[in-house]
């Protein structure tokens, strides 16, 4: 039986995660707006993260390399559904639109998710875990106000494809597996540099990284300022701690916690981009939070009463 610990202090990790990946749109954005082509921006944040987390994950395994031969499937399947996929989707979409609003899409990842697990176990979610998804995507229209707004139809279909993404990393990221979490991280930003790598030199993505000064916090800076912030910070940390929090947690409940990447990634535009959060964000960030506690209840009561069918987290560690 799993300590009752490893939930909360997988809560705690995954919101540290969510903070380091809130810093990518914002940060990516102002590359973006120099000239560079998201496939770029994608190839060369994944690329330098790979080389930072290799030697650590090499060491982790230690005298396991045997592990990379057995879960092949799960390092390709992460580095180009939740890495390649995902990253490209996104920044796709944040060249289109403001962040907040393909955030806001990419995270209809936690209903896609409840939507996924409905059909697969071929029982409807209960009560509490619908309020819970509801109750947090309420939260977000409310976070990111978007009233009035009118989306790019492309981005707004980039960000659907970011969102289907997400929902893979999550359930990947839970998936039970003796590769330690750096391993899986670094083996699977290595496969996305390959695959992206390979796309942008046959020219199916396009190809554009003009190395110029920046805009950052109102001062000019080279564009490797904001590119090692997207790769140590909200790459190489971000994933390592993501896939800790995911496999403490489950991917349904992880996926509520990442919701908090919004609000994280709002206040960072808000500082780096000028967008200035209304008060009735703040009202939005407290209905994500009671969303999160409110599927976090459902997943301990679940695991109390230990029902016949288990909750959709349970069923994808099993």
């Amino acid at each position: 039986m799993r300590s009752t610990t490893a939930p909360t202090a997988g809560i705690l990790i995954g919101i540290v995660s969510a903070l380091a990946f809130g810093a990518s749109g914002p940060f990516v954005k102002t590359l973006l707006e120099a000239g560079w082509s998201p496939g770029s921006a994608v190839f060369l944040r994944t690329l330098g993260a790979a080389v930072v987390l290799a030697p650590i994950g090499l060491l982790a395994l230690r005298d396991r390399f045997t592990l990379l031969r057995t879960e092949w499937r799960l390092i390709v399947g992460f580095g180009l559904v939740a890495v390649a996929g995902a990253q490209l989707c996104y920044f796709a979409a944040v060249s289109r639109m403001p962040v907040g609003i393909s955030l806001l899409i990419e995270y209809l990842a936690p209903v896609l998710l409840v939507i996924w697990a409905w059909a697969r176990s071929r029982h409807a979610p209960t009560r509490l875990t619908t309020l819970g998804s509801v109750v947090s995507i309420g939260g977000l229209v409310l976070v990111l106000d978007i009233a009035g707004a009118t989306p790019d139809l492309l981005g707004v279909i980039f960000a659907l494809g970011a969102a289907v993404c997400l929902g893979g990393y999550f359930v990947l990221s839970a998936r039970p597996t003796e590769l330690p979490p750096v391993a899986l991280a670094a083996g699977g930003l290595l496969v996305a540099s390959l695959a992206l790598g390979t796309a942008l030199l046959v020219g199916v993505l396009p190809a554009s990284a003009p190395l110029v000064d920046v805009d950052l916090l109102g001062t000019i800076v080279p564009w490797w300022v904001p590119m090692l912030v997207i790769v140590l910070v909200a790459t190489a940390f971000g994933y390592v701690s993501g896939i800790i929090a995911a496999s403490r947690m489950g991917e349904r409940l992880a996926s509520f916690v990442g919701l908090s990447e919004v609000l994280f990634a709002v206040l960072i535009a808000w500082l780096l981009l000028g967008e200035v959060p209304a008060p009735v964000q703040a009202v939005g960030g407290a209905l994500i939070v009671a969303g999160v506690v409110l599927v976090r209840l459902d997943g301990g009561r679940a695991a109390t009463t230990r029902t016949a069918e288990p909750v959709p987290a349970a069923r994808a560690r099993a």
